[in-house]
């Protein structure tokens, strides 16, 4: 039985999963509103990026939900958010969370391992890391942008060079380079 079918069969079990783990998420990043948002953002655009991409729901979505999970963990012991501090701080938390919520062995390492890099691609990744990186990838060019800390220009030449799905891709043409029409 290929991994994928045994996510969706464990899904079947508990069609509730996704939204027990975004419930962990919130519980762990407690007050931290503008993290829960993100986390929650990078879910709704990963999920409709698994269905067009043909990745795992199962997988993406508490991925998602977790992807940021070691912020604040970077944050009290590093004294910084940089990816790599985020890297190393994030899979024994969503392990934990996983665990709890009593997650299969292997859907439980494919999220640890994406959570682990999810700032940087490796060569060959699965669609699950794509789907995700490119979900957060459209929420932090929305952020950047509505916080006026990046160009159009930058923002033409992410969407251009970044984005590791077609579908990802083409959602972010929509959303921020404007038609010839409307210029």
């Amino acid at each position: 039985m290929g991994n994928r079918l045994r996510s969706e069969l464990m899904v079947e079990k508990d069609p509730l999963f996704k939204d027990r783990v975004a419930v962990e998420m919130r519980k762990y990043f407690n007050t931290d509103s503008r993290r829960i948002d993100h986390a929650s953002r990078v879910a709704l655009y990963a999920e409709k990026l698994a269905v067009e991409e043909n990745g795992d729901p199962a997988v993406v979505i508490p991925t998602a939900y977790l992807h940021d999970i070691g912020i604040k963990e970077a944050e009290r012991k590093h004294k910084s958010t940089a990816a790599r501090y985020q890297h190393e701080e994030g899979p024994p938390i969503a392990r934990e969370i996983m665990e709890k919520l009593a997650a299969t062995e292997e859907l439980i390492t494919e999220v640890c391992d994406i959570v682990g890099h999810h700032h940087n691609p490796r060569p060959h990744e699965s669609i699950n890391f794509k789907v995700l990186y490119d979900a957060d990838l459209i929420v932090n060019i929305e952020d950047n942008l509505r916080e006026n800390k990046i160009s159009a220009e930058a923002v033409r030449k992410l969407v251009t060079k970044r984005f590791l799905t077609l579908s990802g891709q083409k959602m972010a043409v929509a959303m921020f380079i404007p038609s010839k029409k409307e210029v």
